[in-house]
């Protein structure tokens, strides 16, 4: 009997193998929050975080930092990597007090937080689209820094400018595909045993980062036939659909506790069939 049972409850993912799809030093909440339901979660990271090739961009924008009046922060990622230069350059977190600073969503802004700064803006759904709409009156005339991964969507940077911003964009690491997991994955899905019932889907790049460890065209391949996608939000579904890959599940509110929340409304109202056959 399990612990849940002791307890008097039934965990509405037991039973399910879920795969997370994170980076492995993100992927600790979405894992955990899964395994309390009673999921069996397997970790194979589609990206990877590196640093960029080169910090001169963001090296620069950090010591004219007094210069700018609104900082923007699209990732937990950018905003770690914000802070080490920072610390590298000996420039003091007490810089940014003056700052306006825009957060695409709550774990962003959590970690802004923690930084002893303070958020002025996270827009209401956590989305770039959302992150323009919510500073549409507040940034022309003003000089705006935009701190961000290498490869990203160009809509904010456009919008802004169309705006009137005086926008710099900076590079503060980049995604990889992580080689290292191709072999894995491949594993993962033609073994009946552990071929998992639904994948996460964090981001575009995770979709993208799939398909190529899979070295596949589009989702209509036998090797992902019956798994169920989890997309984080909108963009990453369109994502998961340019490379005809179904969108199963999409998250109300596009954060890890609105995704794990979707998981479980379709275990509840769609519950398991027949174990997912392995690929030969």
């Amino acid at each position: 009997m399990g612990d849940n049972e002791k307890l008097g409850f039934t965990a509405p993912l037991e039973g399910w193998r879920i795969l997370v799809s994170r980076a492995r030093e993100q992927a600790g909440a979405l894992s955990v929050g899964l395994r309390a339901l009673g999921a069996e979660v397997y970790e194979i990271p589609f990206i990877e975080i590196r640093p960029p090739r080169s910090y001169k961009s963001l090296d620069e924008s950090l010591k004219l930092i007094a210069e700018y009046e609104w900082l923007i922060l699209t990732s937990v990622n950018g905003v770690h990597a914000m802070f080490d230069r920072l610390a590298k350059l000996n420039i003091p977190k007490r810089v940014l007090a003056h700052i306006n600073i825009a957060a695409i969503g709550p774990a962003t802004r959590a970690a802004i937080e923690r930084e002893g700064l303070k958020v002025a803006v996270t827009p209401r759904e956590y989305v770039a689209e959302s992150v323009v709409e919510s500073l549409s009156d507040k940034v022309r005339g003003k000089r705006v820094l935009l701190c961000r991964a290498k490869i990203a969507r160009d809509l904010i940077p456009r919008e802004l400018r169309r705006m009137g911003a005086f926008l710099d964009v900076v590079e503060a690491y980049e995604t990889v595909v992580p080689q290292s997991s191709r072999v894995e994955l491949r594993a993962v899905l033609r073994d009946p045993l552990r071929r998992p019932h639904a994948i996460t889907f964090t981001s575009s790049s995770t979709v993208k980062n799939y398909v190529a460890l899979l070295g596949i065209r589009s989702g209509r391949s036998r090797l992902v036939e019956g798994v169920l996608n989890a997309s984080i939000g909108p963009v990453t579904s369109d994502s998961l659909r340019q490379y005809q890959l179904s969108v199963d599940v999409q998250a109300a509110e596009y954060t890890i506790p609105g995704l794990i929340e979707a998981i479980v409304r379709r275990a509840t109202s769609c519950p398991l069939a027949a174990e997912p056959m392995g690929v030969l």
